[in-house]
C-alpha cells in the first residue's frame, strides 16, 4: 500500500503546484496567494477574514482575489459595483450557495436546483408585510408566556436568555405550536443542539463531517427533529385553528426525501440571526442611558398600565415606538454579516478587470455599512439616523446592504423586523435590566450571519 499512499501524495502535490503556480487570468484583479500551495492564504484569512478584507482593501484597491483552499474569492468593495453584484446575469446566487447548503443540510445537489427557488419563492410570498401582520398577535403571546418563566427577578448570559425565549416562540409561531419545544428541559436540548449547529454551521460548510463531530451530532439530531416535525404537519391539517403553518405549506412544494433537510434549513435561517441582531440591540440600548431614555419614553407612552405579565403589543403600537425599530435597524447596520456571495457563470466585467468564470464573487454589508459617504461616524450608534428612511413603507437607507440586493434578498426580512422590534419593546416594558459586563466587542472570525460577541455578557433582571 505503500506505493499508492506516494503515488497520490504525487498528485496531490503535482496539482497544488499547478493551481499554485498558474498565472493570474488576462485582466483579472489582483490575486493574493498565500505562500502554501492549494491553501494559498487560507490561514491568514481564516485568523480574522474580516480584518484581512480591510487589509487587502487598503493594499490592493476596491476589487481583489483571495485564493482560499483551492477556491478564488473575488471581493467586491465599492459601493458603485454593488448593483452589478445584485443584478448582473453574469453571477448565480444558487451555483455560489448549492455546496455549502449541502454539506450543513445533506441537501443533495439535483434536489437543491429542482426545489430551491421554489421553497425561497413560498417564504418570500408567504412572509409579506401583510401575512407578516398575521402572525404578529400569536407571536406576541408566546413571547409573553416564554418570558413569564423568568419569574421575577433573576440574572444569566443575555444571549442564552434570549434564546430560551425566542427559540421556541417563533418556532410555534412559524411552525406550529406542536412542533415548537415544550417545557425546560425540552427547550434546553433543543438551545444546547441548535446553538452547537449555529455555532459551527461556517466551518461545517466548508469542512468534512469527520472533522466536526459533535457539530454532526446536533446536525443529525436536529433532522431527525424535523423528521417528526414533518409527520406531524401532515398529520395535522390546521393548527391550532390557525391558517397552516410555513412548514406545512413548505411540504407541500418539496416532493422527495429531503423535507426534513429543507426544513432544517428553514429552522436555521429563521433562528440564527434573530438572536444575535436582539442581543446588539438590547446591549446598545442598555449601555447608552440616553438611548435607553428615548426608547422607554416612546414605549411607555405608547403602552401605558397594560398589564406585564400579558402585555398585549399590536402592529399599530409598534408604529407609534419608532425608535425602538431605529435601534434594531442601526444594530444591523453595525452587525451586518461578514459577506454575501455569487458564483461568476461568464466573464464579468467590473471597473477595469474581468472576473474569470468561476470566481465567487463576495461583498462584505459589515464593511459596506462603514462606508462614511453613506454613514456619518459609521462605528458610533446612532438610531436617529433612521429618521431619514421610510420605514413605515419598508424602505432602507441608502448603502444598507444587509438584507442582499436584486431577486435574492432575505426572503423573510420583513418577518425578522418585525419579531424584533415586537420583542424588544416588549422585554423593554415588562423587564428593567442592569449590564453586570462591559458591551462585548463583535467576533471577526466568521464571514456567515450577524456577527456573534467575542465573549459572554451578563445581566441582572427584574420584573416591572
Amino acid at each position: 500500500m505503500e506505493w499508492v499512499t506516494l503515488v497520490l501524495s504525487a498528485i496531490v502535490v503535482v496539482i497544488s503546484l499547478r493551481l499554485f503556480l498558474v498565472k493570474n487570468p488576462p485582466n483579472a484583479p489582483p490575486c493574493i496567494k498565500g505562500w502554501i500551495p492549494w491553501f494559498g492564504a487560507a490561514f491568514e484569512f481564516g485568523q480574522a477574514p474580516l480584518h484581512f478584507i480591510a487589509q487587502a482593501r487598503a493594499r490592493y484597491g476596491p476589487v481583489f482575489t483571495v485564493l482560499v483552499a483551492g477556491k478564488r474569492l473575488t471581493f467586491v468593495t465599492d459601493h458603485e459595483d454593488f448593483q452589478a453584484f445584485f443584478m448582473s446575469k453574469d453571477v448565480n446566487f444558487e451555483q455560489a450557495v448549492q455546496e455549502p447548503v449541502q454539506n450543513t443540510a445533506s441537501i443533495s445537489k439535483e434536489s437543491f436546483f429542482k426545489f430551491h427557488a421554489a421553497s425561497i419563492a413560498l417564504i418570500k410570498g408567504k412572509l409579506t408585510p401583510g401575512n407578516t401582520a398575521l402572525l404578529a398577535n400569536h407571536l406576541c403571546e408566546e413571547f409573553n408566556n416564554h418570558l413569564e418563566n423568568w419569574g421575577s427577578k433573576g440574572s444569566g448570559c443575555l444571549n442564552n436568555l434570549l434564546r430560551n425565549v425566542m427559540y421556541p416562540a417563533v418556532m410555534s409561531n412559524l411552525l406550529g405550536k406542536c412542533n415548537s419545544p415544550n417545557g425546560p428541559a425540552a427547550i434546553q436540548e433543543f438551545v444546547k443542539r441548535f446553538s452547537t449547529y449555529d455555532d459551527g454551521f461556517e466551518y461545517g460548510s466548508q469542512l468534512p463531517a469527520m472533522f466536526l463531530k459533535e457539530w454532526s451530532s446536533s446536525k443529525k439530531w436536529l433532522l431527525s427533529l424535523l423528521e417528526s416535525m414533518i409527520i406531524r404537519a401532515v398529520d395535522i391539517p390546521s393548527n391550532e385553528s390557525r391558517s397552516e403553518t410555513l412548514l406545512q405549506y413548505l411540504v407541500t412544494i418539496i416532493a422527495d426525501k429531503f423535507q426534513p433537510n429543507y426544513g432544517l434549513l428553514m429552522l436555521w435561517a429563521s433562528l440564527a440571526n434573530a438572536i444575535p441582531i436582539t442581543f446588539w440591540a438590547l446591549a446598545f440600548i442598555l449601555s447608552n442611558p440616553a438611548i435607553y431614555k428615548s426608547a422607554m419614553v416612546q414605549i411607555s407612552s405608547v403602552l401605558k398600565d397594560r398589564d406585564k405579565k400579558n402585555t398585549r403589543v399590536s402592529l399599530d403600537d409598534l408604529q407609534e415606538i419608532p425608535y425602538v425599530k431605529w435601534c434594531i435597524m442601526e444594530a444591523i447596520r453595525l452587525r451586518a454579516p461578514g459577506a454575501v456571495t455569487r458564483r461568476v457563470v461568464r466573464p464579468f466585467k467590473l471597473q477595469n478587470y474581468i472576473i474569470p468564470s468561476g470566481d465567487l464573487l463576495m461583498l462584505s454589508p459589515f464593511w459596506a455599512h462603514r462606508e462614511p459617504r453613506y454613514f456619518t461616524d459609521p462605528e458610533d450608534f446612532k438610531p436617529e439616523r433612521w429618521e431619514k428612511a421610510d420605514l413605515r413603507k419598508n424602505g432602507f437607507l441608502e448603502g444598507f446592504v444587509a438584507f442582499g440586493g436584486g431577486k435574492n434578498q432575505c426572503p423573510g426580512r420583513w418577518y425578522a423586523i418585525m419579531e424584533l422590534h415586537l420583542f424588544v419593546a416588549l422585554i423593554l416594558y415588562k423587564f428593567e435590566f442592569t449590564l453586570l459586563d462591559q458591551v462585548p466587542e463583535p467576533s471577526l472570525l466568521h464571514l456567515v450571519g450577524t456577527q456573534q460577541p467575542d465573549r459572554p455578557c451578563t445581566v441582572e433582571y427584574s420584573h416591572r
